[in-house]
């Protein structure tokens, strides 16, 4: 009985928290380069006073899909999509590195390349800053190049080069803000075999259809584990009444 009310009472509260994050991967369908969230469930014993069959359900390793998701070509210039696996580093609201596939980059009135959210993009040696009055491009090795409006295309100045990251998906992970960076806190090296493609931008790898299934199996399974904790006190009504006849 014990462990029925524990893992019902504790699974309950999971698939609460599941439903959540397939509430945040639906809202994000069309959030450019939105990596799905995953998780699963797995049973732990309750470590601490009480009884060994009180038994915790939890989230098993929540992580991310790392699946690529489809280009949207844009045709503008301060788009850049990374192409296969790899990550845009960004400078973090902690000042930190930080990881993203959202390519929507904007100059800010001081001239530094920027996020759609105002985060510094990085470049191999800093923050990208772009002089004025002039038109950028961006190679698929993720030069940036730069030329003065109203000059001829031989004038192209190099001012630098996109930082673009590779680690194993399994050493990154999402943070609270939505950026993505390594579970143990270091900073991953350039990768010069990761290439980026100008003018697009990736879309989100949410599968809507997915998604909406799973939301209704999660509010299945809920229903389920509400239905295990009534029969549970049924049980246990029934038990002390014989209980109490017996005695």
């Amino acid at each position: 009985m014990d462990k029925l009310i524990y893992t019902a009472m504790t699974g309950a509260s999971q698939v609460l928290q599941q439903q959540a994050s397939v509430s945040e991967n639906l809202a994000n369908t069309s959030t450019p380069g939105f990596r799905a969230a995953l998780s699963t469930f797995r049973a732990v014993p309750l470590v601490g006073e009480g009884l060994p069959t009180r038994i915790f359900v939890v989230d098993s390793t929540p992580g991310f899909d790392s699946t690529p998701a489809a280009f949207q070509p844009t045709g503008r210039a301060l788009d850049v999509a990374v192409n296969g696996t790899g990550w845009l580093v960004v400078q973090g609201p902690d000042g930190k590195e930080a990881y993203t596939r959202n390519g929507s980059f904007q100059i800010s009135p001081n001239g530094v390349l920027q996020t759609r959210s105002g985060l510094n993009v990085m470049g191999e040696s800093g923050p990208v800053t772009i002089p004025p009055s002039t038109q950028i491009t961006f190679a698929k090795d993720g030069t940036i190049s730069t030329i003065p409006e109203g000059s001829q295309p031989n004038s192209i100045t190099v001012i630098g080069r996109l930082k673009v990251v590779n680690p194993p998906a399994d050493q990154v992970e999402r943070s609270g803000d939505g950026l993505f960076r390594m579970k143990d806190g270091s900073v991953a090296p350039a990768d010069a075999n990761t290439e980026v493609v100008a003018g697009n931008l990736e879309g989100s790898n949410v599968n809507t259809v997915e998604m909406m299934v799973n939301m209704i199996s999660l509010a299945r399974k809920f229903d389920m584990q509400m239905k295990m904790l009534t029969t549970a006190d049924n049980d246990a009504k029934q038990a002390s009444s014989i209980m109490n006849i017996a005695g």
